[in-house]
């Protein structure tokens, strides 16, 4: 049991620490995504012209945004959640939630993602698909690509906080929600 505890504790402080850079590595996506809808609409009403490329741009930086910030989102617990029973709970409670809530809901969703987004991305990427308009970004077959990424760090994650509410049910950690990832020690 040690070892398994041992072998939890470093998957835990390795995999935030992974999601921690995606995260913030995503989170610069917004300024982008910011700067991109300013330029389409200075072009739009203050040139007269327009970018379909700019416009997709907007739609990729979206994607991205989105997509690969899920799970940097379920990491640090902002995900949406009924709060109407879940604040009042124990925190003991609240770990058998978080740990059935991710082996019932989210393994099984992310699976079927990955299952069923396979053949989509592989035939994307079998025909180097592009977009449909002439002026448009290249490449969608890398933006298609983000769905089954998404649903395997979002699989990864879903398994990191399985182990991380398994190791406080187990230790009885009932001082906070949930266990605090420190100096490599739960």
């Amino acid at each position: 049991m040690i070892f398994m505890d041992n072998f939890l504790q470093t998957y835990l402080k390795f995999h935030q620490l992974i999601q921690d850079k995606i995260g913030r590595f995503v989170a610069w996506s917004v300024l982008s995504l910011v700067l991109i809808t300013a330029l389409v609409v200075v072009l739009r009403y203050g040139f007269d012209t327009g970018s379909i490329a700019l416009q997709q741009a907007i739609t990729y930086n979206h994607a991205i945004l989105f997509m690969l910030g899920i799970s940097y989102t379920y990491l640090h617990d902002e995900h949406v959640r009924v709060d109407v029973f879940y604040s009042r709970y124990s925190p003991a409670r609240k770990h058998w939630i978080n740990l059935l809530g991710s082996l019932l809901f989210t393994l099984p969703v992310t699976l079927f993602i990955l299952w069923s987004s396979a053949e989509y991305v592989s035939n994307s990427w079998a025909i180097q698909e592009s977009s449909s308009e002439s002026a448009g970004i290249g490449y969608v077959y890398l933006l298609k690509t983000l769905i089954p990424l998404m649903a395997s760090l979002l699989l990864l994650q879903a398994l990191a906080i399985i182990a991380k509410n398994s190791l406080a049910i187990r230790t009885h950690q009932n001082d906070d929600e949930t266990p605090k990832i420190q100096g490599g020690k739960l």
